[in-house]
């Protein structure tokens, strides 16, 4: 049987507080995604969705607890590890989209396309995601250029190139009116579908909820550890 795409055990993070204490952010006893599957979560301000991305993603470490992504263990690596890592399995929608204002769409593609091991030719693969999302001419542009429907699809379009095990998504509909909600959406589950990953989105938008079969409610850690 095939790993699944996302599998994690017992994990818990935590942050120091200003005190000189530490808070418990996340703790997760278990959570899969099989390959191919989306999964929605959610939960209340404060919950610890984001940071848990994050860790999922190799972009924190843990504090305790195992994260396996395609089978491949991220808890337990170096930073560098955990980076290539991800450059190899995860795909991330950031809220925030994270593009370079200096670059076009292509070239936020294409950069994002270069720490992935194994592509023997980006700016064709950049290109290709790029047509997928529809923006096929908007290639030149640069992100204050495009709409924010656009400036989301370039972001989208960098997470799923070069086929990634896991795409992780932190509320990619928050900023987008509900045409382009639906349109983000749409690409995000049509690729987990079709190409076979394992898709993990954050959100507390209703309607967005609606459009997963499974829904996971994240908790805020009852206490705080000292």
């Amino acid at each position: 049987m095939a790993a699944p795409a996302l599998h994690v055990e017992g994990l818990v993070k935590r942050f120091r507080d200003p005190e000189g204490g530490e808070r418990t952010v996340v703790d997760l006893p278990a959570l899969d995604v099989g390959a191919g599957e989306a999964v929605a979560l959610t939960g209340e301000s404060g919950a610890g969705k984001t940071t848990l991305l994050h860790v999922v993603a190799g972009i924190l470490p843990a504090d305790a607890g195992t994260v396996l992504v395609g089978g491949e263990p991220m808890t337990g690596l170096a930073e560098a590890a955990r980076d290539r890592l991800r450059a190899r399995r995860v795909g991330y929608v950031f809220q925030t989209f994270n593009l370079l204002p200096a670059l076009s769409a292509l070239e936020n593609v294409e950069l994002g396309m270069s720490f992935r091991p194994g592509v023997a030719r980006p700016r064709e693969a950049a290109r290709a995601a790029l047509v997928r999302v529809g923006l096929a001419d908007r290639l030149g542009h640069r992100p204050d250029e495009l709409s924010t429907g656009q400036q989301q699809r370039v972001a989208i379009a960098r997470a799923l190139a070069g086929t990634p095990t896991l795409v992780l998504a932190d509320e990619p509909t928050a900023s987008l009116d509900r045409r382009n909600a639906v349109a983000c959406l749409d690409l995000l589950l049509d690729f987990a579908c079709e190409a076979g990953a394992g898709l993990l989105v954050v959100s507390h938008d209703a309607d967005t909820l609606a459009r997963f079969a499974r829904v996971v409610r994240l908790e805020a850690p009852a206490e705080a550890v000292s």
